[in-house]
């Protein structure tokens, strides 16, 4: 049984994996598993490995270097087997954790299925409870991601045997954390805190699970420090709480102003949350919340009601040696720093639905952040279901994170290739769009980024020409560049493609860059074996480049904003404006300024690193 120790709550547990849902105890299962390869496929049970062959370091995929393995062939079965003590508690459930396995999953506990799951980026937990033998379980899991299907969302992941062109190594089996949580018989099975701004409200949604005869309460208390902001209870009513928790008016001097999230001030909101029978406490958890509103209006996005900027750095989530799960807490803080340092305040991960623990930091430290769905890469039915099923699943998990401000569920026509001549593509599309506007009407939805664009809140543009002037002739007609934007986006071809669907004409929506820049260097200078949209002679030609490209876009008044690639090398990309160990290529402080807009004469620039 889990030892309880309620007063002992800690304000950050580190690599906790589920902020937003924090209770007192947790068992963390990362660490060495026995770990099997099943290249032909024949297992089926864990009674059928007779050699576990390997030490895997969980949650690291095994084509990482961190994980032990390193082997980046294809291998489509894998398995996985450790034990946990764990004694059996007083019946309530026992819930066991996966943040991420992909893409298909079976988990036994002491030989005993528990559950399946299919999905490679979404998290899924079973009771184990009616397993439990005994003070030590063994759990064992079966992983299987076929590395050629074009029909499972895989992102960056290659399809090759070797990563090529802007495709990275693939990702197999567990790559997030794995946990082991003891509940009561009547716990609280999920949260949901939404910010109202122009009502100053906080909206609370919970769904209790288990029966009891006597009434049930939720207790909710929102706090900053030792300042209460509110202190509520609920009765529960068909196991359901849907309630707005009102911050009062104070009068004129209105500290409610200084409760706004930004990425200036990312002010979180406390919440605890407990339920009660009478005088006993049943569950007891801890989450967060911030006052913060996004919305769109005349060509601008608004933060918080005022027209703000996006300044947005591509991330495409990986790391050198452990790919596409963050290698410990500190190397996500580094990220978001160091993004926020060269001037940009957020980013668009792309194809990737990142660790909840990034989302927090992001949270915590003032980041937007866009999430978008990794793609399949072939339109069928059994795609179609794979990516609403598991976006679905994306929304739930992540919906209660301020920093989330906007959802793309598809970019660049990846899985949808002929929009233009397809009416079920076309429908596809709009179909995932109306579903995420319903499942969170609060953030506007980008349905398809880049190109073809149909049912869309932002209109986002992919543009890698490498030529400042050219570029600004292209999208600048008059002072504001509007004029030309509009022609463009019915007649205009960037990369080949055409920018709205005929049936789909511009309607006022917002315009961003939302991809451009792409300049490769490498610091030795070696190119060879590396890919980028255009090439830097050095540091100081990167620099310049840099600067010009940033300058020609902000000179386009039209944009409401941008997103540059990328943030880091990733493996034979070179495109980065760090290395992949996430040194800048060029002056720190002269990337900051001309992110947000000018750039630095030469006697100003602080840094730059050798050649």
């Amino acid at each position: 049984m889990i030892a309880q120790e309620r007063e002992a709550w800690p304000t950050d547990t580190p690599d906790y994996p589920r902020r937003l849902c924090q209770r007192e105890t947790w068992i963390n299962l990362n660490g060495p598993w026995r770990f099997h390869i099943d290249r032909e496929g024949r297992a089926s049970h864990p009674r059928q490995i007779t050699e576990w062959e390997h030490q895997i370091e969980v949650p690291y995929a095994p084509e990482s270097e961190l994980s032990g393995i390193a082997d980046t062939g294809f291998h489509s079965h894998v398995w996985y087997e450790r034990e946990f003590e764990l004694e059996r508690g007083d019946g309530g459930p026992v819930r066991i954790h996966f943040g991420a396995v992909d893409y298909r999953a079976r988990v036994w506990v002491n030989d005993v299925l528990v559950g399946e799951h299919e999905g490679g980026h979404t998290p899924f937990s079973f009771d184990i409870a009616d397993a439990l033998v005994g003070d030590v379980q063994r759990v064992t899991v079966w992983a299987q991601d076929d590395p050629q299907g074009l029909d499972q969302p895989r992102g960056k992941q290659d399809w090759k045997l070797e990563p090529h062109s802007i495709w990275y190594p693939r990702t197999t089996g567990i790559w997030q954390t794995v946990w082991v949580e003891e509940l009561p018989r009547v716990y609280l099975a999920r949260l949901e805190l939404s910010p109202h701004m122009e009502r100053w409200e906080i909206g609370c949604e919970a769904v209790v699970v288990g029966r009891d005869s006597l009434p049930i309460e939720l207790r909710l208390r929102l706090s900053i420090g030792d300042r209460v902001l509110a202190e509520d209870r609920y009765a529960i009513v068909e196991n359901e709480v849907h309630r707005r928790v009102a911050l009062s008016d104070p009068g004129i001097d209105d500290y409610r102003n200084e409760l706004l999230w930004s990425p200036k001030r990312p002010v979180l909101i406390d919440a605890e949350i407990e339920l009660w029978i009478g005088d006993r406490l049943l569950d007891r958890v801890r989450s967060y919340t911030a006052i913060r509103a996004i919305s769109l209006d005349r060509g601008r996005m608004l933060l918080n009601g005022r027209p703000y900027m996006m300044r947005m750095v591509l991330d495409q989530g990986y790391w050198p040696d452990s790919l596409m799960t963050p290698p410990s807490e500190e190397a996500i803080i580094r990220d978001i720093e160091l993004v926020k340092a060269a001037g940009f305040n957020g980013v668009r991960k792309h194809q990737k639905i990142e660790d909840p623990r990034y989302l927090y930091w992001a949270d915590k430290l003032g980041l937007l952040v866009w999430e978008e769905m990794p793609s399949a890469y072939r339109f069928t039915e059994e795609s179609v279901r794979r990516l609403t099923r598991e976006w679905m699943e994306v929304i739930e998990r992540d919906i209660s994170h301020p920093c989330i401000v906007t959802w793309v569920p598809f970019n660049e026509s990846w899985g949808v290739p002929n929009l233009p001549t397809s009416r079920e593509q076309r429908d596809a599309v709009q179909a995932m769009y109306f579903l995420t506007r319903t499942l969170d009407p609060s953030r506007p939805v980008i349905g398809n980024d880049g190109w073809e664009s149909s049912a869309t809140d932002i209109v986002g543009i992919h543009d890698y020409d490498e030529d400042p002037v050219r570029f600004s002739k292209r999208y600048q007609s008059d002072g504001t560049g509007t004029a030309r934007i509009s022609d463009l986006l019915v007649n205009g071809w960037p990369g080949g493609r055409v920018l709205t669907l005929a049936e789909h004409p511009h309607a006022g929506q917002p315009v961003m860059l939302t991809e451009f820049g792409g300049i490769a260097h490498v610091a030795d200078g070696g190119a060879e074996g590396t890919w980028g949209y255009s090439v830097g002679t050095s540091s100081y030609d990167l620099m310049a480049r840099y600067q010009a490209i940033l300058e020609a876009v902000h000179g386009v008044g039209a944009f409401a904003g941008f997103c540059y690639t990328q943030f880091t090398d990733t493996f034979q990309e070179s495109n980065g404006l760090f290395t992949a160990e996430r040194e800048p290529k060029f002056a720190l402080n002269a990337m900051e300024v001309a992110t947000r807009g000018r750039r630095l004469t030469p006697t100003e620039v602080q840094v730059a690193p050798s050649e």
